[in-house]
């Protein structure tokens, strides 16, 4: 295997997240890009928060945010991973990754290309395989979840999320009106049907509410005070109030992803 390979990987949301564990965890350097405000809303296992917070840990990775590249080096240092704020990827060439993966998961391609590594690998819809990028990995639920996928692309997007628990749709709530979000409960709560979670404070000083549909841990929640757009994903409610932990895992659906592109940046590695 390469010494000192780079693994580059766009975006640090919760199944971005997934995959950059699965890297560090073989031994791998990588580096995270992210925007300057992102908006996961499982907040709990996303690294993008190192963004606000400096700092942030996920099932004992530490990410640390980092000003220029040239500080990234002492964060590997560290065993930890660097987390950089460039969504427009002006970093990509002078940091010459061995593989990159776009992990922004934006259902579309927001400008990478298959000449900016040797190998180039995007998660979800949105990329052709052999015309974007090399490879694209599944990430929709079900018995495709996780394949490679070098001809071609993934499954469109539906819009309509996963089963969890018996529920889909009614799981995720979403902004109905444009504002600034505030939530009034954690990650983590016991949440009842018909409950308000948060409120969303309109141009015009309205407070509208934000409520759950259905009974269950509060898994995920968009981080408060931030702006938002009608139909914007504001949370996440899953079913099964004994899976407390849940909300604190990198879940089944990120290390399925993860456990493929592991596959692909070895067989690169190796070569």
């Amino acid at each position: 295997m390469k010494k000192d390979a780079l693994i580059l990987v766009r975006g640090g949301g919760d199944l971005a997240t997934g995959t950059i564990h699965r890297l560090w965890s073989a031994g791998l350097r990588v580096l995270v890009l992210e925007t300057e405000h992102p908006a996961a809303i499982r907040r709990q296992v996303s690294l993008c928060e190192a963004v606000y917070e400096g700092e942030t840990a996920v099932e004992g990775l530490r990410a640390v945010r980092i000003e220029t590249l040239a500080q990234a080096e002492e964060i590997w240092k560290q065993n930890a991973v660097p987390v950089l704020v460039d969504p427009q990827g002006k970093s990509i060439a002078p940091a010459k990754p061995d593989v990159l993966v776009d992990a922004i998961l934006a259902k579309k391609n927001l400008g990478t290309t298959r000449d900016m590594a040797p190998l180039t690998i995007a998660l979800g819809p949105g990329f052709t395989a052999g015309q974007d990028v090399d490879v694209v990995v599944e990430t929709k639920r079900g018995h495709r979840l996780g394949r490679i996928i070098r001809e071609g692309s993934a499954i469109p997007d539906t819009g309509i999320p996963g089963i969890v628990g018996g529920y889909g749709k009614e799981r995720v709530i979403h902004a109905d009106t444009a504002g600034i979000f505030m939530d009034l409960r954690k990650i983590g709560d016991i949440v009842e049907a018909g409950e308000t979670i948060a409120q969303i404070r309109t141009a015009d000083g309205a407070m509208i509410s934000v409520t759950t549909q259905i009974t269950g841990i509060l898994r995920g929640l968009l981080r408060s005070s931030y702006p938002v757009t009608p139909g914007f994903k504001v949370a996440d409610i899953d079913p099964r109030k004994e899976e407390l932990s849940n909300c604190f895992l990198i879940s089944d659906k990120a290390r399925c992803i993860a456990g493929s592109v592991l596959e692909l940046v070895c067989a690169q590695l190796w070569k």
